[in-house]
């Protein structure tokens, strides 16, 4: 299989050092290659006290040597050097163009999937970024490839134990049930669904949906989006052959005996979701996009700014990612 692409993200925070750490420790993390500015990565090898690391640079995923012992490099230049912990507008834009250059790496075929170290989406607005995050920018980037499958994107944190994915990412709260239709929780059910076979292995997929209300709405009498909404997309699902359950109360969902039931959640807003994943695998969860023609992950937290340039952030998610990454190509490629 061809190697992973790893997008350097925001230069000031912590994904440079994290990719400097792993690979320095190479062995332990599938084949990658670095998507950025390869005197960044000397620079955060050189703060957390590494060797600099033996570089091929090339300018085209077409010449990348996959050589032992040495780290292709394609060339993404900063516009000015970077300073941890204090991001800086000027390089936007190539932040960003590491994310486009990952992606034409996947879907040219010199990449099995993506992983993207993680962005500050504020610096990036400063570049008329015009995109949300990384998941509604990589749908844009591939929305005229080829696809045969139900399309997301779909946000999912996955863990050892708990998988969750998310009907509504960044919404603000009180907007969730406006946004919450019949058809945005089929199509979401759908992507799910088909991702958990095709890129986990799960020959059949038992889906769990989250109640809006407490209670999951009490048969109505706190609310009633599970019986106007949620029940009938759960029951067109089924009615597509699928095995996805009416709404569930969302307390009573996430304790180990209840996740032996079902491979994965469905939430209805971030927050309903989050909080279990992060309580669960705060340090190894990753963010998987799901419903996409390519594959791309992305440790489950922030640039953090407040250690950059430390030496101190944990890898456990970034390498997650990585594996994450490495393992759902493997399924692809035997689908």
């Amino acid at each position: 299989m061809k190697p992973l692409a790893v997008s350097m993200g925001d230069p000031a925070g912590i994904g440079l050092e994290l990719a400097a750490r792993v690979w320095a420790d190479r062995q332990a993390a599938p084949p990658s290659f670095f998507v950025g500015d390869p005197d960044a990565l000397a620079r955060a090898s050189a703060r957390i006290g590494l060797p600099a690391p033996r570089l091929n640079v090339v300018g085209d995923a077409s010449k990348l040597a996959g050589a032992d012992g040495v780290l292709d490099v394609l060339h993404v230049p900063l516009a000015m050097q970077e300073t941890p912990g204090e991001p800086d507008p000027v390089n936007a834009d190539a932040t960003i163009g590491a994310i486009e250059r990952g992606v034409a790496a996947v879907q040219s075929g010199a990449a099995s999937a993506l992983v993207t170290l993680p962005i500050a989406k504020a610096v990036l607005h400063t570049a008329d970024f015009g995109f949300p995050g990384h998941t509604e920018f990589i749908a844009h980037l591939t929305k005229d490839d080829a696809w045969p499958h139900a399309r997301g994107p779909v946000m999912m944190l996955a863990g050892p134990s708990l998988k969750v994915a998310l009907a509504t990412i960044h919404t603000p709260l009180a907007k969730v049930p406006g946004e919450l239709t019949r058809q945005r929780l089929i199509d979401t059910g759908r992507v799910v669904a088909e991702a958990l076979a095709r890129d986990f292995g799960i020959a059949a997929p038992r889906i769990a949906v989250c109640g809006l209300n407490p209670h999951a709405g009490e048969d109505g009498h706190i609310g009633r989006e599970e019986i106007d909404i949620v029940n009938p997309a759960a029951a067109a699902l089924r009615a597509q052959g699928l095995n996805v359950s009416n709404a569930k109360s969302a307390d009573a969902l996430f304790h180990q005996a209840a996740r032996a039931t079902y491979d994965a959640v469905i939430a209805l807003y971030h927050d309903q979701g989050l909080i279990p994943i992060k309580t669960l695998h705060f340090w190894d969860a990753v963010n998987v996009t799901l419903g996409l023609p390519i594959i791309r992950t992305s440790p489950d937290h922030g640039t953090g700014f407040d250690i950059a340039g430390e030496g101190t952030a944990r890898d456990d998610s970034f390498r997650a990612a990585l594996a994450m990454a490495w393992a759902m190509a493997e399924h692809r490629a035997r689908a």
